[in-house]
């Protein structure tokens, strides 16, 4: 696997803060700090990738993922699925959107109604929320990891990719939700040919 040491980081700190951090709106990873923590849906997956990435990094030969690319990511669910779409020509949506067919890692978004604090920032397609595929390393088995501020108790949880698919069906036979992924970032001259 060519970003064992990003899934690993990323499986770390989902076991570090699932379930015991909370949903605020509008906060991102300085929100880890505050009593008690609390975190939005984009700066939780921005936290996910951009450590993931630097982790991935940090154990190369030469920087894999560009420093812009990282900091791209810290911006509202709308714009990071965007951002990563743009700049790696990578896109599935709804119905395409199948498990089997999945990067190991994707990020997705998601169109979930209309709220009113999205009247005022215009989003193309609609996403209001986004989630991250990781990784468990003992048996490689896929999980999505969010935070939400709808589930009782709100925060970030971590659910199986299958069952969260599974329940995602409505949104995916509307075309409200798109996958991305996040390591086709990665510098190609640094990536070993296939």
């Amino acid at each position: 696997m060519p970003f064992q040491t990003a899934e690993a980081t990323m499986w770390r700190l989902v076991q570090r803060h699932t379930g015991r951090v909370g949903y605020r709106r509008g906060v991102k990873a300085e929100g880890l700090a505050a009593t008690p923590a609390v975190i939005d849906c984009s700066g939780w997956v921005a936290l996910l990738l951009t450590e993931a990435m630097q982790a991935e990094n940090d154990v190369a030969s030469r920087p894999v993922f560009r420093s812009d690319d990282m900091r791209a990511l810290h911006t509202w669910s709308d714009r990071m699925i965007d951002v990563i779409e743009t700049r790696t020509a990578f896109i599935l949506a709804g119905q395409n959107i199948i498990e089997h067919d999945l990067p190991r890692c994707a990020t997705l978004g998601l169109k979930m109604g209309e709220p009113a604090w999205a009247n005022n920032h215009p989003r193309p397609r609609g996403i209001t929320h986004i989630v991250q595929i990781v990784r468990r390393p003992d048996d490689d088995a896929p999980f999505v990891s969010e935070s939400f501020g709808g589930s009782a108790p709100p925060g970030i949880s971590l659910a199986p990719l299958a069952g969260w698919l599974a329940r995602m069906q409505p949104h995916l036979r509307a075309g409200e939700i798109w996958a991305v992924d996040p390591f086709r970032l990665a510098d190609r001259s640094t990536m070993q040919p296939k």
